[in-house]
């Protein structure tokens, strides 16, 4: 018997090599272990008693050493292969999760984790070539997903089990998320092999951009900068919106850690399906224009039903539709950008992108709610979100002129 719904997500995971799925079940087991930094601000303010305004300078240290890691993880990837990279990072990172739990007072927990930030950052870069390294050019963005998927499966469970545990203590969060940091790795290092970066590349397909240099990339770079402004709102969710959730609608632990970890189930559940039918039917900036603009919708929901019961709900449903969306499509759209040699660079970039907004979005974020109020910062996000839609809108104009965006080149 044929079950039409069966045979749809058959099709969506067709295709995708087994390093590929290997890849994206080493990220499954690190991603069920992200524990600490939902209730990162939670934990600082409610358990350490700092201001708002503190516990943003604190995440503002996380950010600042993710920009460092991302730099970092992008040259060494070129240089000595992702595959070093990313082990050296998930396994450090695992370690200096357990000595996190141990700082008590701001500069120690501040250096503690601008080190911890600049270690784990390294790993995107590397994970991002090891994806198209992994992948076809007609698979890749479905490759992308599917990592992605992993990452929000893990997503709706650490914060779920994350929620639980901070009930009893919060100390149990620091060693759980070092504990899956280290297990990702042995599974790295038992099932899929070492290999260099360059080995065997024979899937990507070269792309006519200016210079060799990421920096030389004019329409890339100008991706990167409305990818930061946007990332600005976009991580909220995992600092700012769970300390509205516990401060104004007065929700445990366990509820927020449940409300965000619906994000990632959704995702895990529909983004390959949704990928693997909008893949080539448009430019993928008409995507991710669409998803930005989704994500403003969503903080601007805050605000339409602040007190409501279904008021984090609907944040979440929304929020998650503009993050399938853009988020793929996003990937897909750096990666066409680059080359097999610089590679590392255009993702290190792209990752140096989301780390400055880690630093801006909760240094802002915590001053804003302090001084003017979660209102006033949640108009204030959405417009953010609306203004980078906009922005991503007139790139796709500027390269397609959109008589005919699906088959023009970038």
């Amino acid at each position: 018997m044929n079950f039409p719904l069966v045979s749809l997500y058959k099709k969506a995971y067709s295709g995708l090599s087994a390093s590929t799925w290997l890849l994206s079940v080493v990220l499954l087991i690190n991603r069920s272990g992200t524990m600490v930094i939902p209730f990162m601000t939670v934990y600082l303010t409610q358990r350490l008693h700092f201001t708002i305004e503190q516990a943003g300078w604190v995440m503002a240290c996380f950010g600042a050493g993710s920009v460092i890691g991302a730099f970092i993880g992008g040259r060494l990837s070129d240089k000595i292969g992702f595959y070093q990279v990313q082990f050296w990072s998930l396994f450090l990172q695992g370690l200096l999760f357990m000595v996190l739990g141990q700082m008590e007072t701001m500069a120690q927990i501040s250096i503690c984790i601008f080190i911890l930030s600049s270690v784990g950052e390294a790993f995107r870069p590397a994970n991002s070539a090891a994806t198209a390294h992994y992948s076809s050019e007609s698979n890749r963005t479905r490759s992308y997903a599917l990592n992605r998927l992993a990452v929000n499966l893990g997503w709706s469970v650490g914060p779920a089990i994350g929620g639980i545990l901070a009930g009893y203590s919060y100390h149990l969060l620091f060693w759980a998320d070092g504990a899956t940091c280290v297990l990702a790795v042995l599974i790295m290092r038992i099932f899929l092999p070492p290999m260099k970066a360059y080995k065997g590349e024979k899937h990507v397909a070269p792309v006519k951009v200016k210079g060799d240099s990421v920096y030389k990339d004019g329409v890339y770079l100008i991706f990167i900068v409305l990818i930061t402004i946007f990332a600005i709102g976009f991580f909220q969710l995992s600092n700012i919106v769970p300390l509205y959730f516990a401060k104004v609608l007065h929700m445990e632990e366990a509820r927020i850690g449940i409300t965000l970890g619906a994000n990632g189930l959704i995702i895990a559940f529909l983004e390959m399906v949704m990928v693997y039918k909008l893949e080539g039917k448009r430019h993928p900036l008409q995507f991710i224009t669409w998803g930005v603009l989704l994500g403003g919708l969503s903080f601007l929901c805050l605000n339409l039903f602040p007190l409501a019961l279904p008021g984090p709900a609907i944040f979440i449903l929304v929020f998650t539709a503009g993050e399938m969306l853009c988020l793929p499509f996003m990937n897909s759209f750096w990666i066409s950008r680059s080359k097999t040699h610089n590679r590392g660079q255009y993702a290190s970039l792209y990752t140096i992108a989301y780390a400055l907004c880690t630093i801006i979005g909760p240094t802002l974020g915590g001053y804003m709610v302090e001084h003017f109020g979660f209102t006033t910062w949640w108009y204030t996000t959405a417009i953010i979100c609306a203004s980078t839609g906009i922005g991503f809108y007139l790139l796709f104009r500027k390269l397609t002129g959109v008589q005919n965006p699906v088959s023009n080149p970038l």
